[in-house]
Parts: C-alpha cells; sequence; structure tokens
C-alpha cells in the first residue's frame, strides 16, 4: 500500500503519545513530495533528515495558501473540492485543495463527537452569512454535513431571517432526547441576540461563536463578546470553535474560553519575532500541525497570538500586527 493508504488508516488511532512519530514521518513524505513545502525548505537550507523532533521542523507560512497550490503528490490527483477563505474584496483569500472531501467531513465529525458526543443526539442550526454568500466556505460544509448526519428535520442555515430561525429553534427545542446547537460567526450572533432579546427560545441552547466580525461590528476581547451574547443566551458558557480554510481539523472551546486540541492536532508557540524558535513557551504565536493535512500540507506557521496552559489548554489572543484579519476564531 502506499505511504498515503496506511497514514490514513492510521489517523483515527492517534494518540497524545504516538502523536510525533506520527508527524515526523508525515513531515519527511511531505518534504519530499509537496512541492511548496520542499522548495522552501531547500531556500532555508534545512535538511529533512536532520529534523529530529518536532521543534526542528520549519512550518510553512500560512500565505503559501494564497500563492501557491501547496498540494502533496500534485501528479496524482485533482482537487474534489475548493476551500476558500472569507475576506473582503480586497484580500487575496486563501485557497485550500481537497483531494477527498470525505476525509474533511468524516475527521471534523470525529472532531466533533469526541468532544461533544453523536451527531445523532443534536439539532445544528447556523447564522453564517458572510460564508453563504461568499461560498466555498470550509465551515457551511462541515455544518451542512453535520446536519444531514444528524438525521434533523429542521433546514440548517439561516442566512438572515432572524424570525424563521427563532421559530426553528423553539421547534428543535421540542425535538425529545435531542440538544441544540446554534452555530453563528460573531457579529450575526449579536445582531440575533440583540433583536431577539432574552427570548424564551433562546435559553438552554450551546452556542458556537466562529469569531469574526467581517467589519461589521467593531472588534471585541472574547470575553466581552461572551458576556453580552450570555445576556441574551442565559449564564451558561459560550463554545467556540478555532479553525480555518488551511485545516482540516478543528479545535474547540467548551465555554471556558480555553481551546483544546484533538488527537490529528498539535498547537506549539514560537517567538513571534523569530519564526524557527520553536519551545516551551506561555505565550507566543501559533504553528499548527494537522495530520489530516496529508495532501496539502500538516505543518503551518499561522499569524495568531496564543497562550498556552499547563493542562494543554490554549487561548487565542489575537492576531500578529499587519496581517489579514479572517473569519475563523482569532479574537483581538
Amino acid at each position: 500500500m502506499s505511504f498515503r493508504t496506511d497514514f490514513l488508516q492510521a489517523l483515527p488511532t492517534v494518540t497524545a503519545s504516538s502523536f510525533e512519530a506520527a508527524a515526523l514521518a508525515l513531515f519527511r513524505h511531505q518534504a519530499a513530495h509537496c512541492p511548496p513545502y520542499a522548495e522552501y525548505l531547500q531556500q532555508l537550507g534545512r535538511k529533512p533528515a536532520a529534523m529530529a523532533q518536532l521543534a526542528d521542523i520549519p512550518f510553512l507560512p500560512i500565505e503559501f495558501f494564497k500563492t501557491h497550490e501547496v498540494r502533496t503528490e500534485p501528479a496524482r490527483w485533482e482537487a474534489q473540492e475548493l476551500f476558500l477563505s472569507s475576506g473582503t474584496t480586497l484580500q487575496q483569500r486563501s485557497r485550500h485543495l481537497v483531494r477527498d472531501p470525505a476525509l474533511y467531513r468524516e475527521n471534523a465529525a470525529r472532531i466533533f463527537e469526541q468532544y461533544y458526543g453523536p451527531l445523532s443526539g443534536w439539532v445544528f442550526l447556523a447564522l453564517l452569512p458572510s460564508y453563504l454568500e461568499q461560498g466555498n466556505s470550509s465551515l457551511v460544509a462541515m455544518v451542512d454535513y453535520f446536519a444531514r448526519q444528524s438525521g434533523q428535520a429542521q433546514p440548517a442555515f439561516f442566512l438572515h431571517d432572524h424570525a424563521a430561525l427563532r421559530a426553528a429553534l423553539a421547534d428543535a427545542k421540542r425535538v425529545s432526547g435531542c440538544r441544540v446547537m446554534l452555530i453563528g460567526v460573531s457579529y450575526a450572533l449579536l445582531d440575533f441576540a440583540a433583536e431577539a432579546g432574552a427570548a424564551p427560545e433562546l435559553q438552554g441552547l450551546t452556542v458556537l461563536e466562529t469569531g469574526g466580525m467581517k467589519g461589521r461590528r467593531r472588534e471585541m476581547i472574547r470575553e466581552e463578546l461572551h458576556a453580552e451574547l450570555q445576556q441574551a443566551f442565559g449564564p451558561a458558557g459560550i463554545h467556540s470553535e478555532y479553525g480555518m480554510t488551511e485545516l482540516l481539523s478543528q479545535a474547540y472551546s467548551l465555554g471556558d474560553g480555553r481551546f483544546h486540541s484533538p488527537a490529528p492536532l498539535r498547537v506549539l508557540l514560537r517567538d513571534p519575532s523569530d519564526p524557527f524558535s520553536i519551545g516551551d513557551r506561555k505565550d507566543g504565536a501559533i504553528n499548527v500541525i494537522d495530520l489530516a493535512n496529508i495532501d496539502s500540507c500538516a505543518f503551518i506557521e499561522t499569524k495568531d497570538l496564543a497562550r498556552m496552559h499547563a493542562d494543554g489548554g490554549f487561548e487565542v489572543l489575537g492576531r500578529m500586527d499587519n496581517s489579514d484579519v479572517r473569519g475563523c476564531n482569532q479574537m483581538v
């Protein structure tokens, strides 16, 4: 069998203790077979054979997804799906070419169920207007898959129709044995909360915000955003998702503001002024390893700033200076 086949078969069984060995094996494969990454390593003068631990690996700057086709073994496949980052008309959008759409959806579902239990136990409703309007959103694809797999009768997406969403929330709460999750971009959740007030149908939900003001509202720190949302949705903590177009895996915060990485995903922190200084840091810029990115690049240098906690959870503190404001959960 091929490296890809073997790796994907093993991916669901990766644990914290086996992660580094799997990541190093994938690094050596992508260093040889992902042309943009191979060229980047060559320009740096870094020899893959000399990389003995994760901290030795140079991570690909996330901007490469805007300027290159980041594909591993590109001669062997054509993209079956294209994900584009959100952004304004003046911004160049990142492009993630997806070889196997089922891999993304099944991996996302496996991660969700790790934290929240079976999809069949949920009703998913979503306020993601800008993502729907711009198209090619990995987040929309994920929510659509979750809703279909849950078997729910209610439609998942409500573009700007807050009245229909309120009615759907009321109906969903009457479904026996199911919990209700409202997934939304930050500004849309705030707009909905301001219009609906503390209506009864807004109580008792799990609210999952995905970040992003899109220039529609002023930026807020996470604590301020969540406090305002809680005025409408009740005192329970607001959940969050950390994901991006360039990743096929997601991290979740279960209401305490700290994200937790699932088995295929690991966050490392670097010195913001030195992209090659990775270590045991409390604060720094995020480098992320996503083992599900077997067909693109699994080793990505982001522009996000974070704080690491002793339990392995991390807080996203904001964006580095002079970097694009993005639509995933990156609060300033």
